[in-house]
């Protein structure tokens, strides 16, 4: 019997979905929750509380006890502007996408949403998540005429985009008789990257010469001035009397330095599968962005200059997270 009803609430569930999906499309950045689609229903404890009206109703009508019925109707009109309350809760409230934040598979990806509204009435205990029975649920307070802030988390099981497809914002404000809920079908992606492979194969080196901006140095250094700290510069080259004395943040030059940098390529790796390639690609990506080195990446198709810092870093990982992809899924 339990299974049976399992399956009939599941097969419900779909249906549901189905049908708000259709009714309502795909929505587009940001996203207001109008009136219209916002659902409705009471809670446990909201069925609860309308049968013990009913049962003072007949109690009241069977003795026609007026304070009774009094009481009864006094009751009534709190559950009636209770729902109305939770309705109105959600009604007018914004959603917009801050951040997609990219993790590596077997971690997660991230979704920063921005909730806001221009009512004069505060907005609490606002829930978003995935399903009434599923983890990962967030509470937000919108204060009057404010905005606050909810991550969604979802898991990264392979690499690529990974969608967040479907959401709920509800809330069962006040006292918990009914739940208000709308449903919201964004086209919000991150990006998952490889998983990193273990630190048992060293790169291939390339010496070149850029005037000392990175780490790993070999041989005589000429002392050449300085210049202002940048993001991947060592920190092993950073004037730090100068930061001593109060004059900023910079790191030292150096003529004739010769600097290691590398030259990742996918084709190098031709005794590995080709997951495992990107998986070791990775690895080495992260260990030259640590130690402040200059890297490429080669790719079949696609090459990326030698560079350094977080914003080179990211462009790499982004190629080999959709290397292999359809363009449908790059896009």
């Amino acid at each position: 019997m339990r299974r049976l009803l399992r399956d009939l609430r599941a097969h419900i569930e779909r249906r549901a979905r189905a049908w708000i999906r259709r009714r309502q499309g795909a929505d587009t950045d940001p996203v207001e929750l109008r009136r219209q689609r916002i659902y409705i229903l009471p809670t446990r404890l909201g069925v609860a509380y309308g049968a013990m009206l009913f049962a003072m109703l007949l109690g009241g009508m069977n003795y026609n006890n007026n304070l009774g019925l009094g009481l009864t109707f006094l009751l009534v009109s709190l559950g009636l502007v209770t729902m109305h309350h939770a309705h109105g809760t959600l009604a007018g409230v914004r959603l917009r996408l801050l951040e997609a934040v990219p993790g590596f598979v077997g971690s997660d990806v991230r979704f920063r949403l921005l909730l806001e509204h221009a009512s004069n009435v505060a907005r609490p205990a606002l829930e978003i998540g995935f399903a009434r029975d599923e983890p990962g649920s967030v509470t937000a307070d919108l204060p009057p005429r404010g905005s606050s802030e909810a991550t969604l988390v979802l898991p990264a099981q392979r690499r690529g985009r990974v969608t967040l497809e479907r959401f709920i914002v509800s809330t069962s404000h006040p006292f918990g008789l009914f739940r208000a809920w709308a449903v919201v079908h964004p086209a919000y992606a991150a990006i998952a990257w490889p998983r990193p492979a273990q630190r048992a194969m060293t790169p291939p080196l390339t010496a070149t010469d850029t005037g000392g901006a990175q780490s790993g140095a070999i041989g005589a250094e000429d002392f050449a001035g300085l210049r202002p700290f940048q993001a991947g510069d060592s920190l092993r080259r950073v004037a730090w009397k100068a930061y001593a004395r109060g004059q900023g943040l910079y790191t030292k030059q150096f003529a004739g330095t010769d600097v290691v940098s590398h030259v990742f390529d996918y084709e190098s790796l031709a005794g590995l599968p080709a997951e495992s390639r990107l998986e070791q690609l990775c690895r080495w990506v992260l260990d030259a962005q640590e130690r402040g080195e200059a890297f490429a990446l080669r790719l079949p198709g696609t090459y990326i200059e030698t560079n350094v810092g977080p914003a080179h870093r990211e462009r790499c990982l982004n190629a080999l997270a959709l290397f292999g992809m359809p363009e449908t899924a790059r896009a």
